[in-house]
């Protein structure tokens, strides 16, 4: 009987070694998850957005766009709702000053899933790629005030677009 006993607290010490709390895995994963995701966050393709500070009512409003790749490999990424292919998608959402949204007047294609491959812009490791669009074209940027522009498609381009930026439209 002796023996069961010493056996049953032995077993139960040993089997106690491994046990966290869950608060403890929690912390562990979160802490696995935020380094894998900053390493992934750095090999990835990003986009970066810039445009003047104030520009005049009449004159084209024209938006920089700059896709990055960070890798050291080739990658490639959807050019459906991006300015790298002709206006067809709204991937940007603007605002004013005041958070009124800005109509979008341009077309909006219907698309086949998945992407075929003539879609997609192939970019060599540590390149970059750039176009300006005029945002006049398929946004109703009439009145003058404060916009801020942000990327909203980065579920279809893959691209990651970290700021928003934002221009002064004066008379």
């Amino acid at each position: 009987m002796k023996n069961y006993q010493i056996l049953s607290l032995a077993l139960l010490a040993l089997s106690s070694c491994g046990v966290r709390t869950s608060n403890q895995a929690e912390q562990q994963a979160d802490s696995t998850r935020s380094v894998a995701d900053t390493a992934a966050i750095e090999k990835t393709l990003t986009a970066e957005m810039t445009i003047k500070d104030t520009i005049k009512v009449g004159d084209s409003v024209l938006l920089k766009f700059t896709v990055k790749n960070n890798t050291a490999d080739t990658s490639r990424f959807c050019k459906w709702h991006t300015p790298f292919e002709p206006l067809m998608s709204k991937y940007l959402d603007i605002t004013d000053e005041n958070g009124n949204g800005v109509n979008y007047k341009g077309p909006m294609a219907k698309r086949i899933m998945p992407p075929p491959a003539s879609s997609y812009v192939t970019l060599k490791a540590n390149d970059s790629l750039t176009v300006n669009t005029d945002l006049l074209k398929a946004y109703a940027i009439d009145k003058p005030a404060k916009y801020t522009l942000t990327y909203n498609s980065t579920g279809i381009s893959g691209l990651t677009v970290k700021k928003s930026v934002s221009f002064v439209y004066i008379k």
